[in-house]
């Protein structure tokens, strides 16, 4: 099993809470659309240099990959990158 964490840092003139709902709108429905992906939570930080971070689990680290190139993933990136200007990532095995 993999977890995949992602931290994002928002741009100053957006409304955050609205991006971030936004975000979870896009994000946690790819669970049961990309193969692998057995958990997707966005939700705001409120500790720390982020204003948002991901924290969910894939099968392994082949299911990891695949998800980073499926065309659901890369729709919803479209949206956190129309409002992340940081990031931070890190995957580790269970």
């Amino acid at each position: 099993m993999v977890k995949h964490i992602v931290f994002w840092k928002l741009r100053e003139d957006c409304d955050k809470d609205a991006a971030l709902a936004e975000m979870r709108s896009a994000l946690e429905p790819l669970v049961g659309v990309v193969p692998g992906l057995l958990s997707a939570e966005v939700r705001r930080a409120y500790t720390g240099d982020y204003d948002a971070v991901l924290y969910s689990t894939l099968t392994d680290k082949a299911a990891a990959e695949a998800y980073q190139v499926h065309p659901a993933h890369l729709e919803a990136k479209k949206v956190v990158h129309s409002y992340a200007v940081g990031r931070a990532a890190c995957d580790y095995e269970v």
